[in-house]
């Protein structure tokens, strides 16, 4: 595993696994099943109606809560700041947890403009050490560039959909300018478009690789953070299994050069549900 120094110096694995679209009840064996095979970073939200059931594996499995990296986020629904800290005890019972590692505001929803006051509730969970880290997801430049102005701690990351096909240039840069990791959802493209790509697959042949681990070792080389998601034993540890190669700064060129800015989820300005 290659690990990251987040900007308030905690580490946190490069490399997670998501349940987003994983039914509670499916939660908990593709969890053990991630854990059993390495994973140590679990990400989470309330929206997926799943905390349980990554609780229930975080309770059984055997590596210790210390070696663990737990990510859950507030719903839209839940922004303000009062009911911001009452989602997280909720969150924190389902988890059955003490603390998490990264709490995250899943979206900014602009046309409520709570995101602010929502954040200064991630920042008391923060300074009261019941969240080891605090972040975002899903905001781009403009709502950064406010937060950064108007709240105390930084964001550790910010959560986007990133894949080749929308590489966030613009973003990282900024991002990177300011010492905010990006995490990369979707990472292998919703509907997995972008694993039937010529250049993927020429890659992925040459190394003895798949094209989702091609996709995989790219993020990490661009030093973004990944949480694939599966619900298949076999690609749950295909996905882990990206550590063993690397690719040619001219294939990364290649890949880099894919870039459609093309999004399959919704633009940060217009996802405004409640």
């Amino acid at each position: 595993m290659d690990f990251i120094t987040l900007n308030n110096g905690k580490k946190m694995p490069q490399l997670g696994f998501g349940v987003w679209q994983v039914e509670d009840d499916q939660a908990t064996a593709s969890v053990a099943k991630a854990l059993e095979t390495g994973y140590t970073s679990i990400d989470t939200a309330m929206i997926y109606k799943n905390e349980k059931g990554v609780g229930k594996a975080l309770k059984e499995t055997s590596v210790p809560r210390e070696d663990l990296f737990i990510t859950t986020k507030v719903w839209n629904s839940d922004q303000g700041y009062e009911n911001t800290l009452r989602a997280f005890d909720e969150s924190l019972e389902r988890l059955g947890l003490d603390y998490v590692d990264l709490y995250l505001i899943h979206w900014p929803t602009p046309e409520f403009d709570s995101y602010i006051d929502t954040y200064k509730a991630l920042e008391k969970l923060y300074k009261d050490g019941r969240v080891k880290s605090i972040g975002v997801c899903n905001f781009e430049v403009e709502h950064l560039e406010r937060l950064l102005a108007e709240c105390d701690v930084p964001p550790v990351l910010n959560q986007v959909e990133c894949h080749p096909y929308l590489a966030q240039n613009e973003l990282k840069e900024f991002c990177a300018k300011h010492d905010i990791f990006v995490e990369a959802w979707s990472p292998l493209d919703q509907g997995g478009e972008v694993l039937k790509d010529e250049t993927i697959q020429k890659i992925a042949e040459s190394k003895g690789k798949s094209p989702a681990q091609v996709v995989l070792r790219w993020h990490l080389q661009n030093d973004t953070i990944v949480i694939p998601k599966s619900v298949t034993p076999s690609r749950i540890e295909e996905n882990f299994d990206v550590f063993d190669f690397e690719l040619t700064e001219a294939e990364i060129n290649e890949i880099d050069g894919l870039n459609k800015d093309r999004r399959k989820g919704a633009h940060p300005n217009e996802m405004n549900v409640r």
